[in-house]
């Protein structure tokens, strides 16, 4: 299956309504305050401007308010955060050595990312991988402190799910899902991961926001915990592949979520 629409042409208008998308909303996008009207190359605490600038893209869109295939022009984003064309030039570089944004896409110039079904299959099957070796190395690793921290997370995502606030259980789930990777007690691993489940962020979302995967994710969870808990890795191991794997269903559920996104982006 092919990932996301045809691209439409490259003209003035088009590249306008790209842009709406990127309309500031003061609870989502909200400029920081390195970024409000200083135009200098360093900021407080020795990062740099363009750093402040990446961080904040970043955010919007790993978060969904910038869609994968939304137009970054460079003259837009400058008006907008009230900086000169070079920190925004080095932001969207930075970005792109990420993989969060194609600086030469089928649109033509700059946009967020997209991710084809099979690349995306293959990735979360990777993240599968990835989030079972953290399970089994917390199972061997993980101190007293760190197990009660996922046990507390655990706890609050069982009285949110009651609750019925969707959005602070996705939250709240990442929450956990970090403190697996600390409880792991791995440096480059922790590390990539991290980095992995940022890119793919925006789509685990659909995922998670299927019916019945939250419910499920209490008992998954509850497996992992309880894995860690006996200092059992090749249980932990298992336990966490088979949370992250998108399988059959779960496989489905994505494409017709994706479908829907696109579907009403044209």
């Amino acid at each position: 299956m092919a990932g996301g629409p045809a691209a439409s042409p490259d003209n003035d208008n088009h590249k306008k309504e790209d842009m709406s998308s990127m309309e500031p909303d003061e609870s989502d996008t909200a400029q920081p305050a390195a970024l409000r009207g200083r135009d200098r190359q360093r900021v407080k605490g020795g990062a740099t401007l363009s750093d402040e600038l990446k961080d904040t893209l970043e955010d919007l869109i790993v978060s969904g308010v910038l869609k994968p295939g939304t137009r970054l022009d460079e003259a837009e984003l400058s008006e907008r955060f009230k900086v000169s064309r070079t920190p925004v030039r080095e932001a969207l570089k930075a970005l792109a050595a990420t993989g969060l944004v194609d600086l030469r896409s089928r649109q033509g110039g700059v946009c967020v990312a997209r991710i084809s079904l099979p690349m995306l299959i293959e990735m979360f099957q990777m993240m599968a991988v990835m989030e079972g070796l953290c399970a089994k190395f917390a199972a061997r690793r993980a101190t007293e402190a760190q197990k009660a921290r996922m046990s507390a997370l655990h706890d609050e995502l069982t009285s949110i799910l009651a609750s019925g606030d969707h959005s602070r259980f996705y939250d709240v789930n990442q929450d956990f899902h970090d403190a697996l990777y600390e409880a792991s007690n791995t440096h480059y691993l922790a590390e990539q991961t991290r980095a992995l489940r940022k890119r793919v962020r925006v789509y685990r979302r659909y995922v998670t926001f299927q019916p019945g995967r939250m419910t499920a994710t209490i008992g998954e969870h509850g497996a992992i915990l309880d894995a860690i808990r006996r200092n059992d890795p090749k249980a932990a191991f298992n336990a966490a592949i088979d949370h992250v794997s998108l399988l059959e269903d779960d496989i489905v559920d994505l494409i017709a979520a994706l479908s829907e996104q696109d579907a009403g982006a044209s």
